[in-house]
């Protein structure tokens, strides 16, 4: 799925893209917070997990290498970070599905993952589309379905009642990091 729709590239600018991940592992604690994210998700062989927002993809082939018989998507609004996460993929040996489009417009059908996952993507958005866009991570997530995000804190800092409204249940910030650009929380809501 192309989207025509504005999206803001990582580091805000394109011709920056190419320095994204050299960039995020030497200035925030990119593996350690990542890790924790897919250790408190708890994937299961067989479920299907979504990367929303994927990038480059470091957080979606993590995902893979450690849980090898899950199913794991990968979705972005940047085409061109998305060949870069391709390259990233086929460069590591695994094997991942990833797609155009944007996170409060999600290509899929109800019910379609066990897990969702999202790292550094919520605060591109604006508070309407963050909203609209948890609307439709719950709506692709199955009973007992759960989300997992990493995210800067303070341009996000009314998620818990977003996630509320959107129909989540056993919200709970898991952890803090600190980091250059501010404290850094990873978040976990569950549809039950």
């Amino acid at each position: 799925m192309k989207t025509d729709e504005k999206y803001i590239p990582a580091l805000n600018f394109d011709w920056l893209t190419p320095l994204y991940d050299p960039l995020v592992r030497w200035l925030m604690p990119e593996s350690k917070f990542k890790s924790q994210l897919v250790r408190q998700a708890c994937v299961r062989a067989g479920q299907r997990v979504l990367d929303v927002g994927c990038g480059t993809a470091t957080l979606t082939i993590l995902i893979k290498q450690t849980h090898a018989e899950a199913e794991v998507f990968g979705l972005d609004g940047d085409a061109n970070i998305l060949e870069i996460a391709r390259r990233k993929a086929a460069k590591a040996g695994v094997s991942l599905t990833f797609q155009e489009g944007m996170a409060y417009s999600l290509p899929y059908a109800d019910a379609s993952f066990d897990r969702v996952l999202s790292s550094l993507m919520f605060h591109h958005l604006t508070p309407e589309n963050k909203r609209r866009a948890l609307v439709e991570v719950f709506r692709v997530l199955r009973p007992d379905g759960e989300l997992h995000l990493a995210d800067f804190s303070k341009p996000n800092a009314s998620l818990p009642e977003m996630f509320r409204e959107a129909g989540f249940e056993r919200i709970e910030e898991s952890a803090r990091y600190k980091t250059l650009f501010g404290a850094l929380s990873l978040w976990q809501a569950k549809r039950l």
